[in-house]
């Protein structure tokens, strides 16, 4: 597993066919596994109070948050895996333990019997090994575009994620949702096996990373501020879905037409990240762009903290939320791009592991931390501590290195 050798095209910014293969192909799992996992969050805790176990609230948080928590225990050991094994084994693995738990939430008549599925599902910690292959399989000037496909998906699969879930709700409850998500890792598999290109894989000779690789690989500057921001990300990101859908409704949105207000702005927020990411980066301009994303999504904070104090107004949030995805789709491209350029070659699916589980417990602490602070303070006080983070986030990644090469 190296660096791709640069073939000779008289543009080297333009992507071959293998890597535009490889890039739509992994987004396409990425996408369908995040699909199906987003689908329950509108309508998880609502269709849970109707299960065996359904009065207790705490019950149900733990068979939400167990997800996220499993997640960030495996993201480390299957990073390592897909290194020693080869990515596609462990995204075949994965996929078929996102399969087995969803099956068993599917079937499930209690809270514990949901939570049980919802850990195993979690299980299923793939995305190291996609982003590793995906580095593997494109070059260095290239592979932002493949990361921002990837980042592209998550954003819109969690956009139509928001009209699906409820809909498939009313006609089906929590098992139609489960045996949908079952289907879609059906076609995952199916992708990894028919479409993504042929991995390349060459096991190590070495039985482990040398100490000082590993030491690298957690204390170096520059990915310890790609952990932070990861982390802050995602974190700011579910706090934010804490928050807003109150927003909304004082608005006067109904709660069954949500989807419809996120979908325009995830889609418009494709275009401009299309237009500033890819040719900024190229310019050698990823630096005050990836700041300047960071801040934007501070200011759609402070935005949501007056919408908050005062009458809400759904125009106002419909622009809150285009700016807010145009930021976080930018920087959720182009973090883990850098991380991969920065990570030794032999290394990536630890390093990107690494990286993922900070994700993960950012997306746990964001919603636990979140739902509490909403609660105690109100969302005012939530979007504020957003607030904070960010600008905590740009005095970290202000020194960062932004051109890195692989080592």
């Amino acid at each position: 597993m190296q660096d791709l050798p640069h073939p000779k095209i008289s543009n080297p910014h333009l992507m071959t066919q293998d890597e535009k293969r490889a890039s739509f192909s992994l987004a396409c799992i990425y996408g369908l596994r995040m699909l199906g996992l987003f689908m329950v969050l509108p309508v998880f805790t609502i269709e849970a109070k109707s299960y065996m176990g359904g009065d207790d609230e705490v019950a149900i948080g733990l068979a939400v948050g167990l997800y996220g928590l499993v997640q960030a225990v495996l993201q480390i050991p299957f990073g390592m895996a897909a290194d020693r094994l080869g990515r596609k084994k462990v995204i075949v693995f994965g996929l078929f333990l996102l399969m087995l738990g969803s099956w068993l939430a599917a079937i499930a008549d209690s809270v514990h019997g949901l939570a049980l599925g919802r850990a195993i599902q979690g299980g299923g910690a793939i995305s190291a090994a996609v982003s590793a292959l995906l580095a593997d399989q494109t070059r260095p000037e290239v592979r932002t575009k493949g990361m921002a496909l990837i980042g592209a998906s998550i954003g819109l699969m969690f956009a139509v994620s928001l009209v699906m879930g409820p809909f498939l709700s009313h006609w089906g409850g929590l098992p139609l949702i489960f045996e949908v998500t079952l289907a879609l890792s059906v076609i995952g598999v199916a992708i990894v096996v028919c479409w993504t290109p042929r991995e390349e894989f060459h096991r190590s000779k070495e039985a482990s990373l040398p100490f000082a690789q590993l030491k690298y690989l957690v204390f170096s500057s520059d990915l310890l501020k790609l952990y932070f921001g990861v982390f802050v990300l995602y974190g700011v990101q579910l706090a934010t879905w804490m928050a807003v859908p109150g927003l909304l409704i004082a608005a006067g949105v109904d709660k069954a037409d949500h989807g419809w207000v996120y979908l325009p702005a995830v889609l418009l927020s494709f275009v401009v990240m299309g237009l500033t990411l890819f040719p900024l980066e190229k310019k050698g301009l990823l630096r005050p762009l990836f700041l300047s994303s960071i801040f934007l999504v501070f200011l759609v904070q402070l935005g949501f903290v007056f919408e908050a104090l005062h009458s809400t107004h759904v125009w106002v949030l419909e622009l809150l939320l285009f700016f807010f995805f145009c930021g976080f789709n930018i920087l959720e491209a182009s973090q883990p791009s850098l991380a991969s350029k920065i990570a030794p070659v032999k290394a990536r699916g630890l390093t990107l592991g690494i990286y993922n589980t900070l994700q993960s417990l950012g997306i746990f602490a964001g919603a636990a931390v979140g739902g509490w602070v909403a609660q105690r303070i109100g969302p005012e006080g939530l979007f504020a501590l957003a607030s904070a983070l960010l600008l905590l986030w740009v005095y970290v990644a202000w020194r960062m290195n932004y051109t890195p090469k692989s080592s």
